[in-house]
């Protein structure tokens, strides 16, 4: 960063300031003086078209003097977010100011009247102040004025600061002690001083807020100074590791930037017998940036402005004010302005790559930033790797920000030079050398010898004390390169050829490229903090950490035989220099506010700017207001960047533009003061003119063969028009070209130029007028084209109507499948005639999508039978797809089902399995999972009703399977309904073998047993013993399907409690004889059974017969079968009764029977859960023959 003064204001009356402050929002300066002064001023910076930033004209808009104060006034605070200014004087009397209609009032006071405020702080959001007096009275207090709190601490306070989050507050004592208390004045700890192990006086204590967040993470915003000249920089109040600096100065003001980024200290400074001010400024980290000198004796106080570029001071009866030019990180390659800033919401750096030529922005977020540099078309970003490592990274990316090569090195690249072929980045103790080639650059043979080559080759690592000879000889190790030196490093600069590298002492290396061969040594007479070479490596500039420009000639051999001598030429308060990049003798440099180019060492008059200078290339200096740009980084406005010609240019201009002077004397002058601009520009004015004899010597003398080239075909011209308009075009004055056509009636040829141009919103304008002489074709064309723009804009309705004029159907597809337009893209498959290559396309982003139905389609109307298939196979449509298959005779797609529905039984996904067989219409092969699924939850035996589903879903499952070879044979043979279903009985669907005919006959067999088990279970406890008897009577059947030992445990129960205790003693006998039993389980039904009948004798109290209906015997009415005429009773899947009428009701699914009476009270089938809603369609038989 660069300093210097800038203005100075007077108290009146010669008095003397006490202290200053300056409002960063608003701009207003308040000054506190001796005999009560107080004064608010404001200082606005008239900033026009031309001149803006720092450079522009500051006047004094304000400069009011506010009368209330009796004594010196000590102390003024702002409030800047309630806009009021707080003043407190030796008296201790307070006063609060509010600003009204362009004027400052009183709005409150407070005298104490027992001490002398000696400081007072709002808070981050200007809530709360907390006012201290010396006798260690505290008040905090609200911004309406109200008391929060208040304490005697009975201590002598001399200093206060909120922390950023308010929670907080530090108090300074006059013994240099620092209390911390809590928003609620509660004492928490101390702060520890690490500056001296004495009682020593606090002279300074700021703490940065964090509003415009920290340029690093875990950088140190805390800074208490001390009388000894100690400094004390902490990341928070219990930092146990600060950073502690030796000032050397006599502290009287301290004070952070606004972004926390620049720590400004002022005080006395006692050097030879003989005192001086000096504001000395750091970073967070404690490195000194610069030290300015300033006038006056006193030094009272100094504040900074909103932006970080200017610094008041008050010094006696003074205030003087200071620029300032930070050292941003940025740089400039191609078009691009590169640069960097921090959010407050966000750790990392936000780097812009501001392309001024298309004016669009790209952000990129690095964390850990350390530098940007740039040159050509190259930006070197370096950072420090965010893994703890300890390494830090070179990222090399284009003009738009796209990484082209990495490197990750070992030491910390405090400064970078980059060249076209090298980067070149140096520590304190160490160079490191890195040849890149960007893609544009490798030809065949660099790809196939770059794997060959050793790293070395391409990296190279030197201390600064060594001597490399460019021979290849061994490099220094990282131990080596981290060595300490006794003259740093402290600056570098390249050029194609030749490496500078400046150290503290003021001795510079010189070293060839790309060898690294140390050519040779010399001496400066100043300490340098940047240097540049000029484009053709013989001339150095120096500027010094003085701000002073100085040259060294690099070819000049001196008296005693030196090669090299610094020149005698200087100039002071230089902050900015740029050699130009075709010229050796041409450069630009900035002087405070003021840009000078000199050739030759002869200054051109100075032009008022205070921007950074981009660049210096045909006799004109780009700079760009970075301050200005920085006020809103995200939003970078074009009239920030200033192009400035050097006077030769501006004279020739001149010259031209005076028609007294011929175009025989601009030759005569550009031929005294040649350059290819020049050349060009009187080339230019030439074709203007139509003359094209100067203009193609111009063109000749500025080596443009393309010019020349052009000028002849203007000599093949016939009419003068169209000479004009090809000069227009030329120009790139498009429009009057257009006219020029017009004016000829040739609207084909303003159409062509504008064709290529591709300015096709135009092409279309013009080919709607009459006679534009365009076809369909270029019609189509245009429109297409113009639907190109919107598409690469994402603008994808705006292109949908362009290319459905242009009848561009494949990009019509992407705009339909980017807004998610399926209906449309389904309309456009179904306009697309068929075997169009487009379908497969279609059909492809159906299927991204998983639209299985519309993706079919468009395979199949393109022919593409295979991708169909596959397609219905990945969106797991199985049933489609096996359609498909056997619709096409490929047989490939059984195989495929196998061995997917064998990977999900391997992984265990059973469920998965039945799901794709069922799609895929194999009905046995997901039943006979079902049924296995089914046994082992009834093996379990702890979820009866999960087994019952699993039952029924497999009797669903052939239920489904013989509708389906019901259907397949009546759609292949034509039988009817009957005659199919009796045919589809002996059609092998399924490849169905032996085993599972028997399973397919009876497949509600254990659907049944569980249903009865349940409906047993559930009158048991209902208390309907009699038909829970006659339940597990039934349940008899099924001892393959329930174990044997629930289905008589429960016909125990059932019988004990209907009192039929001779079914029960059957039931005990049959749990006794049970092989699967222990001798222990066996003895435990025996003794309940002795212990029951005991008391009842085996008989069944209740005995109700019923008679046969097929012979007429009575016989209990429990019994499934007639012992006489053994004719079998169905069972009722409502109560568990035997069936004994002709009337019952059967369901057409399960084709199970049941109580006309006792269904028509349910909904749905006890046993398969069909849906009763309509009754009438079920079958109600007479028979049950």
């Amino acid at each position: 960063m660069f300093i210097y003064l800038s203005k100075k204001i007077a108290i009146p009356n010669n008095t003397n300031l006490r202290c200053l402050s300056w409002n960063h929002d608003q701009g207003y300066i308040a000054c506190g003086g001796e005999d009560g002064l107080l004064k608010v001023l404001k200082l606005d910076i008239q900033s026009d078209n031309k001149v803006k930033g720092l450079a522009a004209p500051s006047n004094l808009s304000m400069n009011q003097t506010l009368e209330g104060h009796g004594g010196s006034v000590e102390v003024v605070v702002w409030n800047m977010e309630h806009m009021k200014l707080t003043s407190s004087d030796q008296y201790g009397l307070i006063i609060v100011w509010t600003l009204y209609k362009g004027q400052w009032f009183e709005e409150m006071i407070n005298n104490r009247n027992k001490s002398v405020v000696k400081d007072m702080k709002w808070n981050f959001d200007g809530a709360k102040i907390c006012i201290i007096y010396e006798d260690g009275a505290v008040i905090v207090g609200s911004v309406d004025g109200n008391r929060i709190w208040g304490k005697e601490l009975k201590i002598q306070l001399s200093w206060v600061e909120w922390s950023p989050d308010g929670k907080s507050i530090l108090f300074g004592l006059n013994n240099g002690e620092i209390h911390i208390y809590d928003s609620n004045g509660n004492f928490t700890s101390k702060l520890i001083n690490y500056c001296s192990s004495d009682s020593c006086t606090i002279t300074g204590l700021d703490w940065y807020n964090g509003s415009e967040g920290y340029i690093e993470q875990e950088c140190h915003s805390l800074i208490v100074c001390y009388d000894n000249g100690k400094m004390q920089l902490m990341k928070s109040e219990t930092d146990e590791s600060p950073i502690i600096v030796d000032t050397g100065l006599k502290i009287t003001a301290v004070q952070w930037n606004h972004t926390g980024s620049v720590l400004a200290i002022g005080g006395l400074q006692r050097n030879q017998e003989k005192e001086s001010n000096v504001i000395l400024f750091y970073t967070p980290f404690g490195d000194h940036l610069r030290t300015l000198r300033i006038p006056g004796k006193n030094l009272a106080d100094l504040s900074w402005d909103g932006d970080g570029l200017r610094l008041s001071l008050a010094i006696d009866s003074y205030i003087y004010f200071a620029n300032i030019r930070p050292d941003y990180k940025w740089g400039y390659c191609g078009n691009t302005v590169v640069y960097a800033f921090n959010k407050p919401d966000r750790q990392d750096s936000s780097v812009v790559f501001w392309e001024t030529k298309n004016k669009e922005c790209i952000v990129k977020y690095i964390k850990n930033l350390i530098g940007i540099t740039a040159y050509g078309d190259h930006c070197l970003i370096s950072t420090k790797a965010p893994d703890g490592s300890g390494q830090y990274v070179l990222i090399l990316s284009n003009a738009i920000g796209t990484p082209l090569e990495t490197k990750y090195i070992d030491i910390k690249p405090e400064y970078a030079a980059i060249t076209e072929t090298h980067v070149i980045v140096a520590s304190k103790e160490a160079f490191y050398s890195w040849q890149f080639k960007t893609p544009k650059k490798l030809t065949s043979i660099d790809l196939s010898s770059t794997s060959n080559k050793k790293k070395d080759n391409r990296e190279r690592l030197y201390h600064i004390d060594d001597v490399p000879s460019g021979t290849g000889e061994r490099q220094s190790d990282i131990k080596r390169a981290r060595e300490k030196t006794k003259d740093p490093i402290c600056c570098i600069c390249a050029s194609d050829a030749l490496l500078v590298v400046g150290r503290e002492s003021g001795t510079i290396h010189r070293y060839s490229l790309p060898h690294l061969a140390l050519e040779m040594k010399n001496t400066l007479r100043c300490r340098p903090y940047r240097t540049s070479l000029n484009c053709n490596s013989t001339r150095l500039a120096i500027v010094d950490i003085s701000g002073v420009l100085s040259f060294f000639d690099l070819d000049t051999v001196t008296t005693n035989g030196e090669k090299g001598e610094h020149l005698s030429f200087e100039r002071k308060d230089v902050w900015d220099m740029k050699w130009a990049e075709d010229r050796p003798d041409l450069f630009a440099m900035t002087e405070k506010t003021r840009m000078y180019i000199f050739r030759n060492m002869d200054p051109e008059e100075p032009i008022i700017s205070s921007g950074y200078i981009c660049k210096f290339n045909d006799l004109e200096v780009r700079s760009v207001l970075l301050d200005e740009i920085f006020k809103d980084p995200d939003n970078p406005n074009i009239n920030l960047l200033m192009d400035i010609e050097t006077r030769s240019l501006r004279d020739t201009r001149e010259l031209l533009a005076q028609s007294e002077v011929g175009i025989g004397d601009s030759y005569q002058f550009i031929e005294e003061n040649p350059h290819p601009r020049l050349w060009r520009l009187l080339a230019e004015y030439s074709l203007s003119n139509l003359d094209l004899k100067i203009a193609e010597k111009a063109f000749v003398r500025y080596l443009d063969y393309q010019g020349i080239q052009f000028v002849k075909s203007l000599h093949k011209l016939d009419s003068e028009k169209k000479k004009l308009a090809e000069i227009s075009a030329y120009f790139k004055r498009f429009d009057e070209a257009e006219n020029y056509y017009f004016e000829m009636d040739r609207r084909d040829l303003a159409i062509d130029m504008r064709v290529k141009l591709g300015d096709w919103f135009r092409v279309s304008q013009l080919l709607k007028t009459e006679g534009s002489g365009g076809d369909d074709n270029l019609v189509r064309q245009s429109h297409n084209a113009i639907g190109d723009y919107y598409a690469d804009r994402h603008r994808w309705r705006d292109a949908i109507r362009q290319y459905v004029v242009g009848l561009n159907q494949n990009r019509l597809a992407e705009c339909y499948y980017m807004l998610e337009d399926f209906e449309g893209l389904d309309n456009l498959m179904n306009s697309v005639p068929e075997n169009h290559p487009l379908l497969a396309e279609i059909g492809n982003m159906f299927f991204t999508v998983g639209m299985c139905e519309p993706a079919v389609r468009s395979y199949m109307k393109c022919g593409k039978i295979k991708m169909a298939i596959d397609t219905c196979v990945n969106l797991n449509q199985w049933d489609q797809a096996v359609e498909l298959a056997r619709a096409n005779n490929m047989k490939e797609i059984d195989n495929l089902l196998a061995k997917y529905a064998s990977h999900l039984l391997e992984k265990n996904k059973v469920l998965n399995a039945i799901e794709l067989y069922r799609k895929a219409s194999r009905h046995v092969q997901a039943a006979k999972l079902l049924y296995q699924l089914a046994k082992e939850s009834a093996a379990v035996g702890n979820k009866p009703m999960r087994t019952k589903k699993l039952y029924v879903l497999a009797a669903l499952m052939v239920e489904q399977h013989v509708s389906y070879m019901k259907q397949r044979v009546q759609s292949t043979s034509g039988q009817d309904s009957t005659t199919a279903t009796l045919t589809s009985l002996f059609v092998d669907g399924d490849g169905i073998d032996g085993g599972d005919t028997k399973t397919l006959d009876n497949a509600w067999r254990g659907a049944e047993a569980f249903h009865f088990y349940l409906m047993a279970q559930r009158q048991l406890y209902d208390g309907m013993f009699d038909v829970a008897m006659k339940t597990a009577l039934y349940l008899r059947d099924f001892e393959d399907l329930i174990d044997p030992e629930k289905i008589y445990a429960l016909l125990v129960l059932a019988s004990i409690s209907n009192k039929c205790y001779g079914i029960a003693s059957k039931a005990f006998i049959k749990l006794e004889s049970m092989e699967s039993f222990n001798d222990s389980q066996r003895q435990s039904y025996e003794d309940l059974a002795l212990d029951i009948f005991s008391r009842h004798p085996p008989k069944d109290i209740r005995n109700n017969k019923a008679e046969c209906s097929h012979c007429e015997t009575l016989i209990p009415d429990y019994l499934p079968i007639c012992p006489n005429c053994e004719n079998n009773f169905p069972i009722c899947i409502v109560t568990g009764r035997p069936i004994m009428s002709y009337q019952f009701w059967m369901c057409t699914v399960c084709k199970h029977k049941a109580f006309e009476q006792e269904i028509l009270r349910l909904q749905n089938c006890p046993l398969c859960h069909t849906s009763l809603y309509n009754k009438s369609q079920y079958t109600m038989n007479d028979s049950y023959y």
